[in-house]
């Protein structure tokens, strides 16, 4: 290796490490704040396991943090030595583009490695473990889903409202009951309350003291010209399900976080029933094809943005490191939408979504294999 290209396989290493671990961190804080945050302000998870569900999620955001930070890397790499005319004087001293490009080349196929390793073994179980944890710590804290001042809506068909918490003590207690359309058809409040948790059938067991109770009409419950059956009670019992909850938590496990060998032990298993596989079966079966190419084509494309990167970052010549962020968010978007138009065909196996998913990655290594070629001949 000549001492050009060690210099090149050095500086593009360095910045597409940095634009991975930026864009890393910025997609972990997403996602920390939209599934983490809720359970660290109810107090149900604790630091140490915080920071352990932040670690699971490391290889989650790396799927799509590596390819973006390798493309980011090369063009801010490329147009800053273009920029400066470096590249015009590698290729004065008699050195080929492609030359020049190897290392990038280097780079993009141990992305690509790395990509497949992540997304058909690491990322499925990091995110089966992520679940699995969450799940737990969440069944041994469940009496924290009250929190006080604030409308809890992770019951099934309830709203709870409580003004102050104590413990398991609970005071100025509301209670609203919802049907399939999210119309309250009763409300109960109560001056105090006890809740406890039943782990056999995972219910919240609420005792109310000093309570009164409204019901409304099921067919309509929003109509009012009608004065309203209130009842008042010493002592009540209300039971809230956490099915919800949990649920929730475990919601997309069985497919979607499945590994290489599970997808294609699933598949080989929903193959073999033939026309006997119900109709849900049958959708499994198009969804673990969609899976798998899609993977699969999401490691191919960190090489296909290295492809069009090459050539569109000596082309544009752009020193600025804003003018190079903006045209790799532009390229960024540009592929996810293309994907996203992709996985919108998994409803409709009969045009194979399969292969439409492999479209945005052959697209960007065709336009850039087609820009190379142009500015090598430049």
């Amino acid at each position: 290796m000549g001492l050009l290209q060690r210099h090149l396989l050095a500086s593009v290493a360095a910045a597409c490490a940095a634009a991975v671990g930026l864009f890393g961190f910025v997609l972990i804080a997403g996602q920390a704040l939209r599934d983490l945050l809720g359970y660290v302000v109810a107090g149900q998870l604790d630091p140490a396991t915080a920071a352990r569900l932040l670690g699971l999620l490391v290889p989650f955001v790396a799927v799509y943090a590596l390819p973006i930070g390798l493309l980011t890397g090369v063009l801010l790499v490329l147009g800053r030595m273009s920029s400066q005319h470096e590249i015009t004087a590698m290729r004065a001293a008699g050195l080929s583009l492609r030359y020049i490009a190897r290392p990038v080349w280097w780079i993009a196929w141990v992305g690509v490695a790395l990509s497949l390793a992540l997304n058909f073994e690491i990322m499925p179980r990091a995110q089966t473990e992520y679940r699995v944890t969450l799940l737990e710590a969440v069944r041994q804290n469940p009496l924290n889903f009250i929190v006080p001042k604030t409308f809890v809506r992770d019951f099934d068909g309830f709203v709870v409202y409580v003004n102050e918490r104590k413990g398991s003590e609970l005071k100025d207690f509301w209670l609203w009951k919802l049907d399939t359309q999210k119309r309250v058809t009763g409300l109960v409040r109560a001056r105090r309350a006890t809740i406890a948790l039943r782990e056999a059938d995972d219910r919240l067991v609420l005792t109310l003291f000093e309570a009164s109770a409204e019901t409304r009409a099921r067919l309509d419950p929003e109509d009012f010209s009608k004065p309203q059956p209130i009842g008042n009670s010493d002592s009540l019992t209300v039971e809230l399900p956490l099915d919800g909850v949990f649920r929730q938590i475990q919601a997309g496990q069985k497919i979607m976080f499945m590994t290489f060998d599970e997808l294609r032990a699933r598949r080989t298993a929903l193959l073999a029933k033939g026309a006997a596989a119900s109709d849900t079966e049958r959708r499994d079966l198009t969804r673990i094809a969609v899976i798998l190419s899609s993977r699969a084509a999401g490691s191919f494309a960190v090489l296909a943005f290295a492809v069009i990167t090459v050539p569109l970052g000596i082309k544009v010549s752009r020193k600025e490191t804003s003018a190079n962020l903006g045209i790799a968010v532009a390229l960024v978007l540009g592929y996810y939408f293309l994907d996203a138009l992709a996985r919108m065909l998994e409803r409709s196996p009969a045009l194979h979504p399969e292969i439409w998913v492999w479209l945005p990655p052959l697209l960007y290594a065709v336009v850039g294999g087609w820009l190379f070629q142009r500015v090598d001949r430049a």
